[in-house]
Formats: structure tokens, sequence, C-alpha cells
């Protein structure tokens, strides 16, 4: 098996529905199966030269985050949305810019009118 097979087919393994759903588990009668949003990419290459030397090489990356979880009580599935608060505290600050730069033109505004 060359390395460019052995990396697919460790690729196959990390990519699973079982990186995306986590273990569910259950407290006061209540079930969550923890869900997250998974991305990821790889690449290799392998040849030979014409003297003695060879080549191979390959890489792979992966990003997660939590989306949610389903909440399962009384025979009810519900979603469950997880805060994003890296996405919120980026959501104020570029809104926070924008409002000092639109403020910064409106007192230019005034200055070249007066």
């Amino acid at each position: 098996m060359s390395k460019i097979d052995e990396l697919m087919s460790g690729t196959k393994e990390v990519l699973t529905a079982r990186r995306v759903y986590g273990d569910p588990y259950e407290q006061d009668g209540v079930t969550i199966i923890p869900a997250a949003a998974i991305w990821g990419g790889g690449g290799g290459g392998e040849g030979e030269a014409t003297d003695a030397s060879t080549g191979s090489g390959g890489g792979f990356g992966m990003i997660g985050r939590p989306v949610g979880a389903y909440q399962i009580k009384d025979g009810e599935v519900s979603w469950v949305p997880a805060a994003d608060t890296t996405r919120v505290i980026l959501m104020a600050q570029m809104t926070m810019i924008a409002a000092l730069l639109v403020l910064r033109s409106i007192l230019r505004f005034r200055r070249s009118a007066g």
C-alpha cells in the first residue's frame, strides 16, 4: 500500500458521523446528542525522479465547531443551538467599527459644511 493510500484510508476513518455527532448522554430522563460542523481536506503527491531519489508526501487538516445538540425528553426531540461566542464578539466588534466610521464621517461633514 502506498503512502497516499494510507493517507486516504486514515482520512476516511477521521471524517465519520462520529466526529459530527458526539456520544449521547442521559441525565434526569433527558438524552443529549451533541452535534458539530466538521470541515476537512487533504492532499498528497508521489513520484520518482530519473536519478536515485524518490518522493512522496501528504497532509490533512480538519476544523470542527459545535453547532448544537438534539435533546430528547418525554419522547419529543428538539434542537438546541449552540451559542457561538466567538461569532457574537466578532459581530459586536464589526458593528462598533462601522458605527465609529459613520460617526467620523458625520463629524467631518459637519466641520466642512460649517
